[in-house]
């Protein structure tokens, strides 16, 4: 049985709900199936009113929703109802994408008898995938990386149907949001839910499913992983997997407000952001290292999602605890609740000690921690200085512009391996709506830069007709 419980006081929530069993797996994507069948052969003008009217729907329900997300997930009513608003702008935002028809990336070749050899009408545009999608609900966004969210809506509006794995962090919430979703689409059948580990390894081995998209943990992320590879038909995996989120600071950076955001990125969602920064490379800058105490002093602690989540953050803090605590945040409430808390080493501790440091970074999951390692920007901003600028005064400086740290950055970011550059949401759309149209070959974990899962390629190519 899956159980919601408050992360305020760890008492269960609502009813027991079963997990689904492997004929009710198979029930559900059948279903999902056939209703696919019909979306595809819906005109797309129909496809984005039913994609507004789901965003609609979810608006029209915001009071309802957030309450009871809050009861699963402590996240509060600022939060929760920015997030039911951020989820109803994605269907919103698809319902435009598919308007326009550029995603299908259609082009005509005319024939043309007189060339050498003569050459026939050729036509291509992306066709969605021919079956069923199945999403792996986040922990951390109830919401806008849930049933509702952006892998869910992208499918959709590609013309594919999609199962959902429900997080057993939010159970009643998932179930209440397919509902509505459900009630205001064509077909109902379009989205299905399952519940439970079994429930999932299940749908994503089954015959009907064509692609996967995860939001969550390395480990689950390998966990699914390694289901597809075990398919007699490998199918193509989309996934957000987590991270230790490296930071790097300069000598010329500001240090009030270095310290301020580390602080406040650290703590956002009780740590459980995907861009939590676990480890922040500072120059030995005493200045610095004041800021950051009196920034994170200043920060409290709360209630994590979840009981395993929160036993994790504990867990890494006694891993972590031969590193000296250079600060630490006001005790949360509540029975899941922890404290901030930033550890310092230097450099060649780091490195002798990198292995197990960066486990206990990852195994935290999301939650609040850091470790700050002093004396490390400057070494990393002379290795990659260009050759032809010298280093003054600590910064790398271009006249009074900012072409020369833009640069700087450019270079480091390419040999991270990769480029993060500028995008408008509409361009993020198209790129991920891609992932469910066009013929898909092999697979690629996807890390997320941007705000919307999977957003850095895909796999479709074209389907040519002559």
């Amino acid at each position: 049985m899956i159980y919601g419980y408050d992360p305020r006081t760890g008492e269960t929530v609502g009813d027991a709900l079963p997990e689904t069993d492997p004929a009710g797996v198979d029930m559900i994507v059948s279903a999902a199936a056939a209703a696919g069948a019909a979306w595809r052969a819906t005109p797309v003008a129909e496809r984005a009113l039913a994609l507004e009217a789901v965003a609609d729907a979810l608006t029209a329900h915001a009071d309802e929703l957030w309450e009871l997300a809050d009861r699963e997930t402590a996240l509060g009513e600022v939060r929760l109802r920015g997030e039911v608003g951020r989820t109803a702008g994605q269907f919103r935002l698809f319902a435009q994408v598919i308007r326009d028809g550029g995603y299908l990336e259609a082009i005509v070749d005319h024939a043309d008898a007189s060339a050498t050899p003569p050459r026939p009408d050729v036509r291509r545009m992306k066709q969605p995938l021919p079956g069923v999608v199945a999403v792996f609900a986040a922990s951390n966004f109830p919401f806008a990386f849930s049933v509702a969210g952006g892998d869910t809506v992208s499918a959709l509006a590609a013309g594919c149907p999609v199962v959902v794995k429900a997080h057993p962090g939010h159970p009643h919430t998932s179930v209440r949001v397919a509902r509505i979703v459900r009630d205001a689409l064509s077909y109902p059948d379009l989205l299905g839910l399952v519940h439970g580990m079994r429930a999932g390894a299940e749908l994503v081995q089954h015959p009907g499913v064509v692609a996967a998209g995860f939001t969550g943990s390395i480990a689950g992320g390998k966990a699914i992983q390694k289901l597809i590879d075990e398919r007699e038909t490998p199918i193509p995996f989309f996934g957000e997997l987590g991270s230790v989120n490296p930071v790097v600071v300069l000598p010329s950076a500001p240090k009030g407000e270095v310290a301020r955001g580390f602080a406040a990125s650290l703590t956002l969602g009780v740590g459980q952001f995907c861009t939590n920064p676990g480890l922040l490379f500072v120059p030995e800058d005493d200045e610095l290292r004041t800021a950051l105490v009196e920034a994170v002093e200043g920060t409290k602690g709360g209630p994590m999602l979840a009981e395993r989540i929160r036993d994790g953050y504990v867990g890494g803090l006694e891993r972590l605890g031969d590193l000296r605590l250079l600060a630490e945040g006001k005790p949360g409430e509540g029975g899941w609740a922890v404290t901030p808390k930033v550890f310092t080493t230097d450099v060649k501790s780091f490195a002798d000690k990198l292995p197990g440091i960066a486990g206990c970074c990852r195994d935290l999951s999301g939650s609040v921690r850091a470790a700050a390692c002093a004396g490390t920007a400057r070494r990393v901003a002379d290795r990659h200085r260009p050759r032809d600028r010298p280093r003054r005064g600590g910064t790398d400086r271009r006249g009074a512009g900012a072409q020369g740290g833009q640069a700087h950055l450019e270079r480091l970011a390419h040999r991270g391996g990769r480029h993060l550059g500028h995008a408008s949401w509409g361009a993020l759309a198209r790129r991920h709506l891609g992932h469910h149209l066009g013929r898909c070959h092999g697979h690629r974990p996807l890390a997320r830069a941007d705000g919307l899962p999977g957003l850095a390629g895909g796999f479709a190519a074209g389907r040519a007709q002559g």
